[in-house]
């Protein structure tokens, strides 16, 4: 391994519940109530659930009507994106504290490289129980945090034991603790590659080891290199700061093919608000709208449309994404997936140098 990369000490932090619980801290009437962030109508999406509602069942990204039926007294609340944002800044103020090599993934979701701290902290999970008490004392929330030796393992510890923990993976237990995981806890593994691991007979990180790449990139493609890394404990991506997302985007596979429009139109409604509400979330703006389906033999097409000006509310993301799907009818074939996009946001990208120093 690069002796640069081994030195690397990340800490990945994760707001627990976010959106929810600035809910719960700003209407404490609403504390311990199955609650829910996001369109209350039938055709909307839950954008964060409080752990009350998750005790249900309720996740995130799935539709009100589903959410409903699992949790009948579920409250629904609209979503403030503009708190959100302002309690964000406070928590990244917080990070910037520590150190400069900052890179967001969300409103509530950050890596940092604290391989050289700005305080001076001894080791990098000193540093990280430093955020999550300064975190809770300027804001009233909680943080859950990783820390390890590379991003993959930072990200995979601060959900080890959510909510309201601290795990820390040292460079010993990297190899052991990944071998143990099971598969649906790999970050980069949705439910869709679970199950296609199950069926293979990858079911922890030890039965992906025993995959060597070329296997693992005949059945899973580009992904492979990506499975082969980490089921070795290994990721070289640096943190970057100022990490500028290129897209926003949600995709649905279906438990039965269709060649409807009525029936993909409805399945795109709860992707336009979780697409919209990401963008709104981040203060983003763009101006280019993708559709993308994928058909029952796993041939993809999209089509795309850019604006002189950004996409201006849902209701226009909504309008493009239908006009898109329009155009690609008749089908002669069943579609098995439809995602939708936005990219072209009106912002920029710089790459963070690598730092090197401390211990975990």
């Amino acid at each position: 391994m690069d002796p640069e990369v081994a030195l690397r000490k990340i800490i990945h932090i994760d707001m627990d519940a976010f959106y929810a619980s600035v809910e719960e801290r700003d209407e404490p009437s609403l504390r311990g109530l199955p609650l829910a962030v996001g369109g209350s109508r039938e055709r909307g999406v839950v954008m964060a659930a409080s752990y009350a509602a998750r005790k249900f069942g309720v996740r995130s990204a799935m539709p009100s009507a589903t959410a409903r039926r699992l949790c009948p007294d579920l409250l629904f609340v609209k979503p403030r994106f503009e708190v959100y944002r302002a309690v964000s800044e406070e928590i990244r103020a917080v990070f910037a504290r520590h150190t400069p090599v900052i890179e967001p993934v969300a409103l509530d979701e950050a890596y940092l490289d604290v391989t050289k701290n700005l305080l001076g902290l001894p080791t990098a999970t000193a540093v990280a129980k430093a955020i999550r008490a300064e975190i809770l004392e300027r804001t009233g929330l909680v943080a859950s945090a990783g820390v390890s030796y590379n991003k993959f393992l930072a990200k995979v510890a601060s959900d080890y034991r959510k909510p309201d923990a601290l795990f820390v993976i040292t460079p010993s237990m990297g190899l052991d603790f990944v071998a143990a995981l099971p598969i649906g806890r790999f970050h980069g593994v949705g439910p869709v590659t679970e199950a296609k691991m199950k069926r293979l007979g990858i079911e922890t990180g030890a039965d992906l080891r025993a995959w060597d790449l070329d296997r693992l990139r005949e059945a899973f493609g580009s992904a492979g290199a990506y499975y082969h890394a980490v089921a070795r404990g290994l990721d070289q991506r640096p943190v970057r700061a100022h990490r500028v997302r290129k897209s926003i985007g949600a995709e649905t596979t279906f438990s039965e093919d269709s060649a409807a429009f009525d029936v993909l139109a409805a399945r795109l409604a709860p992707l336009f608000d979780k697409v919209w509400g990401g963008a709104e979330a981040k203060g983003m703006r763009a101006r280019t709208v993708t559709l993308k389906l994928k058909f029952s033999d796993f041939a993809q097409v999209t089509r795309a449309k850019s604006l002189a000006a950004p996409v201006a509310d849902r209701s226009a993301l909504e309008r493009i994404g239908l006009e898109l799907l329009s155009g690609l009818f008749p089908l002669r074939r069943s579609a098995r997936l439809i995602g939708i996009a936005l990219s072209g946001f009106e912002q920029g990208e710089k790459d963070a140098p690598l730092q090197l120093g401390l211990g975990l």
